[in-house]
């Protein structure tokens, strides 16, 4: 298919079949969640038998664990942030999204046939290296595709529900690779992952795009006007929801462009917003200089960087503290990772309602509590491990709250230098390279996040490691009331 920047209309008359059905928003959003969720459970499935893979696969010595631990975690996290903005910026140019959502696709698959099979470290980390190009296509296209369906009005909520979906991804993902690992071996772990695959496939395959249905309402139309056929109704025009019609009927419009500051003048509020210096290959690049940009990217990070800390160090610790196997290592992600479930719509819902500058605030103070606390627990028993579990409750009541107000503060601002620059944009706009963007920064986190987590569990211990990550967390809340929202103008009058 040829790369164009505006979409030109379907190759052909005859409308696909259940083309209502195929482009409706809950199978859009819905074929989101699985592919996203397909990448967080083979991820997670990974976790807790990581090390235990390094060690009886591989033959690492036990105490280099930790250390090809935190590699690999990061090798994942750098290939996903060196193809984020290339995967980005091309899936702006295809004239739709679905054509790299199934490049993802195939590259999560060969990651996980390596990392079913490898016998060395060298293999595993290849493996670690597709998988990470993967996550950047299904996030990087996802998020934008979502914006395309929703509109930003409803990216709180769409993103928090997404969000409450997939990490049942991240919870069940952990729990059952410690499971299936430990009664019935490798092959079964990576089967699920297998089976899992071929859904996501399917569902990816059978989506339409809401501006690929829309076309083919405008061709149906101007078929039916040239056949003089009044009031008849195709069958293919009937199968198409009216949020599509009218979709069709604003692409099929001539809409002016804002090219010049003089154009602008009449809405005061995208002034800020014109660029007066481009970087064509990637044109989003200089609107990151944008206050609010940049918290969102520093949002973002920590977000990453956080859940790999947990990632790269709570086996382990659960493994030094509580002598836990992997199946016990995986059931202690369950408290961490079980609030998301029900408090993401909620967070998202707040998001949309009352701004993400007091929710990001709010999360992230809160989240600092529990990282604090992770000095608490000791060696021990039961009582011990549930010290550790009310702990990770707490971390699982905040994440919520600080991943839905990054992401949507971005696509309004972003959505505004659409508006004042739409001949640098197109009209498809810069949404999957601010994904890419985004992407990429929480790639750093997940880059960064075991690395440092790793080093600090070794040098200070647990705890230590807990109350550095808190003073960061509480840092960036700061940040928060600084850099979100709108400025109050002053009047000039």
């Amino acid at each position: 298919m040829v790369m164009n920047e505006d979409y030109e209309g379907p190759p052909t008359d005859r409308a696909p079949v259940f083309l209502r059905f195929r482009s409706s928003t809950p199978l859009i959003i819905s074929t989101v969640a699985v592919a996203l969720f397909t990448d967080l459970f083979l991820y997670g499935i990974i976790i807790p038998i990581l090390p235990f893979v390094l060690s009886d696969r591989v033959g690492i010595p036990h105490q280099d664990t930790q250390k090809y631990t935190s590699v690999l975690l990061a090798t994942y996290a750098g290939a996903s942030v060196l193809s984020s903005i290339p995967t980005g910026t091309l899936s702006d140019k295809f004239s739709t999204r679905q054509i790299p959502f199934l490049g993802g696709l195939l590259a999560l698959l060969a990651s996980t046939i390596l990392l079913s099979l490898g016998q060395n470290i060298a293999t595993l980390i290849v493996a670690r290296v597709l998988q990470g190009i993967s996550a950047a296509t299904v996030w990087t296209v996802g998020l934008a595709l979502v914006l395309d369906t929703v509109g930003s009005e409803k990216l709180g909520v769409a993103i928090g529900s997404i969000f409450s979906v997939i990490n049942i991804g991240a919870l069940i993902s952990p729990v059952l690779g410690g499971i299936v690992y430990e009664k019935a071996g490798n092959g079964a772990v990576f089967a699920m992952g297998f089976a899992l695959l071929s859904v996501d496939f399917l569902m990816r395959l059978v989506l339409i795009e809401k501006k690929v249905a829309s076309g083919y309402i405008v061709q149906h139309k101007v078929g039916d006007r040239n056949s003089d056929r009044e009031g008849s109704t195709t069958e293919e025009e009937t199968a198409v929801p009216s949020a599509i019609d009218e979709e069709a009927h604003l692409l099929s419009e001539q809409t002016p462009l804002l090219a010049t500051k003089a154009a602008l003048a009449a809405d005061e509020d995208l002034l800020p917003y014109v660029l007066t210096t481009t970087f064509s290959p990637f044109p989003i690049l200089p609107c990151l200089k944008d206050r609010r940009l940049l918290t969102c990217q520093v949002m973002t990070l920590t977000q990453g960087a956080v859940i790999a800390l947990f990632d790269a160090t709570l086996p382990l610790e659960a493994q030094s503290l509580f002598n836990f196997t992997s199946l016990n290592a995986g059931l202690l992600f369950i408290p961490l990772v079980a609030p998301y479930l029900f408090f993401g719509p909620v967070a998202g819902r707040g998001v949309d309602k009352y701004g993400p500058r007091p929710i990001g605030i709010f999360g992230f103070h809160f989240l600092s509590i529990p990282l604090f606390l992770l000095q608490v627990p000791h060696q021990g028993g039961t009582t011990e491990i549930a010290k550790m579990s009310v702990i990770l409750v707490l971390v699982g009541l905040g994440l919520p709250a600080i991943s839905s107000p990054s992401t949507v503060e971005a696509s309004i601002v972003m959505e505004k230098y659409h508006r004042a620059n739409k001949k640098l944009f197109g009209e498809v706009g810069p949404y999957a390279q601010l994904y890419a963007i985004n992407s990429m920064v929480f790639s750093a986190g997940l880059t960064v996040g075991p690395l440092a987590a790793g080093w600090a569990r070794e040098r200070f211990g647990f705890g230590g490691m807990g109350v550095g990550a808190g003073i960061w967390v509480t840092i960036v809340a700061v940040g928060c009331w600084w850099g979100l929202g709108e400025r109050k103008k002053k009047s000039i009058y």
